[in-house]
């Protein structure tokens, strides 16, 4: 199986140990592809609208996302970590999540993503480990993954993994290692189902391109619709 996985941040701190802690099931039997953010995806997305009105090959950045999106396309399993950074994800991360509006499902999302499942590892020293979490899930569900799972750390104290309190480090790596678990007993040989709530989203996107087709059948989003059957009777969950 292949995983790609989305670090926000180049640090190995707590984040970076709890990712090392989910992955440890796969490492002999998965090909892992990871990005180090910003690194990997240096530049602010400009808003100059390239990718939606035309195409994402006309973004400035396309030589780091498209390596990105090839890797997120080609896993089974999608992986974003990402501290709390005042009570979001870190700018980097909502920086790359920027990048991708193009693969929205109002515009053109890949039908590959329909089938994926993800899993999202945050940790912040108070609050904030949800919201990070949800700031992520709302770009992924919104690329048609309806499989995502999220672990939230909420750690109070310790900003270094080794000085963290022994009985709460002790703690956290048992819940870490519980929800890694879940995702390795998967059988990846079968797409996730997708749900009915990313279904229903889907069509109401589909009846705002329909929409839009009537007075502007040319757009880039209206032609990928119609290359790919979405406004017959094809739809990117079938397999």
């Amino acid at each position: 199986m292949n995983i790609a996985v989305i670090n926000g941040t180049e640090k190995h701190g707590v984040t970076y140990q709890l990712k090392e802690l989910f992955l440890e099931p796969f490492r002999q039997t998965a090909d892992i592809t990871e990005f180090y953010l910003p690194k990997d995806c240096p530049d602010f997305c400009a808003g100059c609208t390239a990718c939606f009105m035309k195409s994402e090959t006309l973004c400035k950045d396309a030589e780091y996302i498209r390596k990105i999106e090839n890797a997120l396309l080609k896993a089974d399993l999608v992986v974003f970590a990402s501290p709390a950074y005042v009570m979001h994800a870190t700018g980097a991360m909502k920086a790359l999540l920027d990048h991708f509006g193009y693969r929205w499902m109002p515009h053109r999302p890949a039908k590959e993503m329909f089938g994926k499942r993800a899993a999202i590892l945050t940790q912040c020293l108070g609050a904030g480990a949800k919201s990070t979490a949800e700031d992520i899930k709302d770009s992924l569900s919104w690329w048609g993954i309806s499989k995502i799972k999220m672990f939230t750390a909420k750690l109070m104290h310790g900003i270094v993994w080794d000085r963290l309190d022994e009985t709460k480090r002790k703690k956290i790596t048992r819940s870490v290692k519980k929800f890694s678990e879940k995702f390795a007993k998967i059988n990846y040989s079968k797409p996730a189902k997708t749900k009915f709530f990313t279904k229903i989203k889907f069509l109401i996107c589909r009846m705002i391109q329909k929409s839009i087709r009537s007075t502007d059948p040319e757009s880039a989003d209206c032609r990928y619709w119609e290359h790919n059957g979405w406004f017959k009777k094809e739809r990117p969950w079938k397999r």
